[in-house]
């Protein structure tokens, strides 16, 4: 006779479960460390063994991997795909850069509706930490470092979406969408207040976040997109009668 008696779970595979939660939630980003296994143990309240073995499980995952002295790292899969060299290319390639800001009207403006739906007092927190970390930057004319600023910035609404495909998709797309951040910095660096306009914008899209307007976020996240094509439009356009310019006049 057939034994139809349900068999307990593994103690390993509801570690494997929970760290997998994790994961998927955010807990732990792509590249990073996880903490060391006996922390790890007294966090699940298990012994070291059966967390051990839940390790294992998820190394054959090719979740996490292990450096022999070095500790556990969650695996970076995605992050590696979109920085290859045809990613690199869409990078540094003019014409690719408004490509890049039209996708992001669609992912950004969806990050900032669930993050004003769905956002929490923390999230909130962090949302207005990496803020202030921009005009920080503003304030030191450290480009590099305001477009890493604007980058977290970002990719803290998307944490505040609770949505794991949006994260992770904005988290591996963090490199492309820096890369894109700083070139439109640097070629609207020329255009007299330009700083303080994008900050205002990016000011309203935070206040909305934070007073849970889900329409007015999404509207105030591609309203600011739409202002910098413009801009970077223009320059583009002043440029082009510049060499115009030069040209006639290397021609006289």
């Amino acid at each position: 006779m057939a034994d139809f008696t349900i068999k307990p779970a593994k103690l390993s595979d509801r570690i494997v479960e929970q760290l997998e939660n994790m994961l998927l939630e955010g807990s732990f980003a792509p590249g990073q460390k996880l903490p060391p296994e006996r922390d790890l143990a007294l966090m699940f309240a298990v012994s070291r063994p059966s967390l051990r073995e839940a390790i294992q499980k998820l190394e054959a995952k090719g979740l996490v991997s292990r450096r022999q002295g070095g500790g556990t790292y969650v695996c970076d899969n995605l992050a590696v795909g979109l920085t290859d060299p045809l990613f690199e290319l869409i990078g540094r390639h003019p014409e690719s850069q408004f490509d890049l800001l039209e996708f992001r009207h669609a992912l950004e403006g969806i990050c900032a509706y669930y993050a004003a739906l769905r956002g929490t007092a923390a999230d909130f927190a962090q949302i207005k930490k990496h803020y202030d970390a921009i005009c920080s930057a503003q304030q030191l004319n450290d480009v590099e470092q305001e477009a890493k600023a604007v980058g977290s910035f970002y990719l803290a609404v998307a944490e505040a979406s609770h949505n794991v495909v949006l994260l992770h998709l904005v988290r591996g797309l963090t490199p492309l969408v820096e890369q894109n951040i700083r070139v439109n910095l640097e070629t609207l660096k020329q255009k007299d207040g330009i700083g303080a306009k994008l900050n205002a914008h990016r000011q309203t899209l935070m206040q909305a976040v934070i007073n849970g307007k889900p329409e007015q976020a999404r509207q105030a996240s591609n309203d600011h997109l739409a202002f910098i094509e413009e801009a970077m439009l223009d320059v583009g356009k002043e440029r082009s009668r510049i060499e115009r310019s030069l040209r006639r006049s290397q021609q006289g």
